[in-house]
């Protein structure tokens, strides 16, 4: 029997399950200082890039490319265009193969320094996050 996918509980507090494209689980960060997203390969045990199929990398690459076209569109609807995207998969504090697509500006106040683990967030709010998440899943579509 396959193991099921289940993303790491660690993700749940700080960010929010939009949808699921073909290999990952998207997540938006609840953090409205910056458009962000997290995708999570929805495959069990993974850890590393090289634990995915050439094939699933490739996959994994089209979809990160994606997610920072959606990074991009989150900062122009909130006027706040994003100038530089922070790619990482770096998996310190969650073990579980994810990716962080975020989008920055050179006026972000966290500028040049890394996001991870800086500064308290500042949540969505309800109405805020609804909107995002409706944008996220409309440019499925697109």
């Amino acid at each position: 029997m396959t193991p099921r996918f289940t993303a790491d509980p660690a993700f749940d507090p700080g960010s929010v399950v939009i949808c699921d494209w073909p290999l990952c689980q998207v997540r938006l960060q609840d953090d409205a200082r910056f458009p962000w997203l997290i995708l999570i390969p929805r495959r069990a045990g993974l850890h590393e890039l090289e634990d995915l199929t050439g094939p699933e990398r490739a996959l994994l690459m089209n979809e990160i490319v994606r997610a920072g076209d959606v990074v991009r569109m989150l900062g122009e609807t909130a006027l706040r265009p994003v100038q530089k995207l922070n790619v990482a998969a770096l998996g310190n504090v969650t073990a579980q193969l994810h990716v962080h697509v975020v989008g920055r500006r050179h006026d972000d106040g966290l500028w040049p320094d890394p996001v991870w683990g800086r500064g308290a967030p500042t949540p969505y709010g309800a109405q805020a996050l609804q909107a995002a998440a409706s944008r996220i899943r409309i440019s499925q579509t697109g």
